[in-house]
């Protein structure tokens, strides 16, 4: 059986909407560049999402051969994704609605997040049709490394989560660590579950000369430390920040002046519930007496992202947990290396001392240790930042396409 369309998932967070921003981060970059080059090699990808504003069209030609469908679920806005769980009924009515209205059929699912994996389940029990789930976080692993019992996961989430990755037909994680704790946690099968890591896009994220790069962000060659990534908890900017202070007294007597420059969050909404991690981490900076050191710049285009790589002397992920790490792929593709805590994904990606340094999670005094170390040995960090290259070459799109069509064509056939 051949494989012509496929539905994909992603209930919560639009995979259009601006990286960096609230519940936008790896997974809305995942969708995006895996359904493009599906619709590339002739695979129509539809993408249900909810609608979040009524002034954007119900459906979105997005790229080639792929659609962005905006499905009504509750009031057109945004919203926490905790609530969304009580929309998801009317997502499911409206989402076996439009294909009755198309009178269309899909080939395959697959879905994005447990909640995207329950509606998946539903449809393809409904319809036949088998599916795969990508779960991008995985609850018990956030609760694992949560500060407080706000920053936990919900017990509803624990049960549909587990209840999603027992029935769905395939799992794709993207590193063998991933498989090996769903494995051991849900008593999967291991024959169910498919690794294939994520891409990085080259014809973007490539080197510049740090010189050139910081002349066309307008920054006049001052130097600098970079974050990139949702302004999340579980992101360790916190940690990052405190490294910061500690550098700063190390640098008191030698005026160095070297910045963290911080991309991610929305700088303009000061009234969310979901910033309040920003307003903590610009409280945390004000009170360490760092706001000459440390700048926010809010979400940036993909396109000025390889600038602030190319620019910075190093990429720091001090992260509690992450599943991957897309990040840490750009930054390297673009000669920099990377600084992060040995976790999850970031200890598949980064060969510690060879494309970059890992850091025991939690320990800011290592952090700030390694860096100063890196920041001070300019042959160094041009050694790491040239295998970083080198390593990320077989992290391709294009790749992770291909292996996923695999996937898919296993399924259907």
């Amino acid at each position: 059986m051949p494989l012509n369309r496929v539905m994909m998932l992603s209930v919560h967070s639009c995979p259009m909407d601006i990286l960096g921003g609230i519940n936008t981060g790896g997974m809305n970059l995942y969708i995006r560049e895996l359904s493009r080059r599906l619709g590339q090699r002739g695979i129509g990808v539809d993408i249900f999402t909810r609608s979040k504003n009524p002034s954007i069209p119900k459906v979105v030609h997005v790229y080639e051969n792929v659609r962005v469908i905006h499905i009504r679920a509750g009031l057109q806005k945004p919203c926490h994704k905790t609530v969304i769980w009580n929309y998801l009924p009317e997502f499911l009515e409206g989402v076996f609605g439009f294909a009755l209205e198309e009178s269309i059929t899909y080939d395959l699912i697959h879905s994005h997040y447990w909640m995207s994996g329950w509606i998946a389940n539903k449809l393809g029990e409904e319809w036949g049709v088998r599916t795969v789930h990508t779960s991008h976080t995985l609850g018990f692993l956030k609760n694992r490394v949560a500060r407080t019992d706000n920053e936990k996961e919900p017990p509803l989430r624990l049960e549909k989560e587990m209840e999603v990755l027992r029935v769905v037909d395939r799992i794709i994680v993207t590193t063998p660590l991933e498989g090996i704790q769903i494995s051991s946690e849900f008593a999967i099968d291991p024959d169910k579950i498919e690794v294939i890591p994520c891409g990085v896009d080259s014809d973007i994220f490539k080197p510049w000369e740090p010189e050139e790069a910081r002349s066309h962000l307008g920054l006049n060659g001052g130097r600098f430390i970079l974050f990139v990534g949702r302004i999340d908890p579980i992101k360790g900017v916190d940690r990052l920040i405190r490294a910061m202070d500690i550098l700063t007294r190390y640098e008191r007597d030698n005026g160095n002046g070297i910045k963290l420059m911080i991309i991610g969050g929305d700088l303009h909404d000061r009234t969310s519930s979901e910033d309040t991690e920003l307003r903590n981490l610009m409280k945390l900076t004000s009170e360490l007496n760092l706001k000459d050191r440390v700048e926010f710049l809010g979400a940036k285009r993909q396109d000025l992202l390889p600038y602030y790589y190319s620019g910075a002397e190093v990429c720091v992920l001090p992260s509690r947990y992450e599943s991957f790490g897309i990040v840490a792929l750009e930054a390297m593709a673009c000669g920099t290396p990377v600084v992060a805590s040995e976790v999850g994904g970031l200890s598949h990606i980064i060969s510690d001392k060879k494309t970059g340094l890992l850091v025991p999670e939690g320990d800011t005094e290592m952090l700030a240790e390694r860096l100063k170390w890196l920041l001070a040995n300019p042959g160094t960090r041009e050694k790491f930042g040239k295998e970083a290259a080198k390593r990320v070459e077989r992290f391709e799109w294009s790749v992770v396409a291909d292996n996923v069509i695999n996937l898919y064509s296993q399924l259907v056939s």
